[in-house]
């Protein structure tokens, strides 16, 4: 099954470490944080899980649920995520699931045969309170994820939520944003008393910390 962004996240019944959870329900009203990982005691998994669990105020701030999944069940989970903390002196705060009968792989098409029909790839899949489907990644075996780049996308999947903006390049919380092209530039300013900065008719900068993006501020 393949997942594509704007879709209902697909909703699930299974086991977990910190028992059975409904995914929808779990979520209730959050985001979450959906992400998945081939097996337990894998090394760079073994990072990642740590921190993930280091960012837990950063989770908690934007108000995302995090839940990881393994194919492997919830007593060798308890085991891995002794080691974890062990050797990354952090504990894992989260849920993990145990799924074990694939039920949740197939679901989000985690399942990849040409790489390994046998364990999950390393996907993510961000997910917003509506229960959509916001952000999908696929990370090769050898390549750790970045979870302050899943951020930065919150980030700016929230932001863009609330206003009528959209995120360039390398854009951090704080940075100026791109006016929506669905504006008018009139109704660009009502929404943006402080002035934007037109630099071609489909490309106006606006600086939502206060003074004008740039040279140019539109006219009121």
């Amino acid at each position: 099954m393949s997942i594509q962004l704007g879709q209902l996240a697909p909703d699930f019944d299974q086991n977990s470490t910190e028992g059975r959870i409904r995914f929808h329900e779990w979520l209730g009203d959050s985001w979450g944080v959906l992400f998945s990982h081939p097996k337990d005691f894998t090394p760079v998994c073994t990072t990642e899980f740590a921190e993930v669990g280091r960012l837990k105020s950063e989770w908690d701030r934007r108000d995302v649920k995090v839940i990881g999944l393994s194919i492997d069940p919830v007593e060798a989970h308890r085991i891995w995520e002794a080691d974890i903390e062990s050797t990354q002196g952090q504990q894992v705060n989260f849920p993990m699931l145990a799924d074990n009968d694939q039920t949740v792989a197939q679901l989000y098409g985690m399942i990849h045969p040409m790489s390994d029909p046998t364990v999950t790839v390393r996907s993510v899949f961000v997910i917003d309170p509506l229960k959509k489907v916001r952000l999908i990644l696929t990370y090769p075996p050898s390549t750790g994820r970045n979870f302050v780049e899943i951020l930065r996308t919150i980030d700016s999947l929230q932001l863009t939520d609330r206003r009528s903006v959209a995120t360039p390049v390398n854009w951090k919380p704080g940075d100026p944003v791109i006016v929506s092209p669905k504006l008018s530039d009139e109704e660009a300013s009502r929404q943006f008393p402080q002035g934007y900065a037109t630099l071609k008719p489909y490309l106006r900068i606006v600086d939502l910390e206060g003074g004008s993006a740039g040279e140019q501020p539109a006219a009121a």
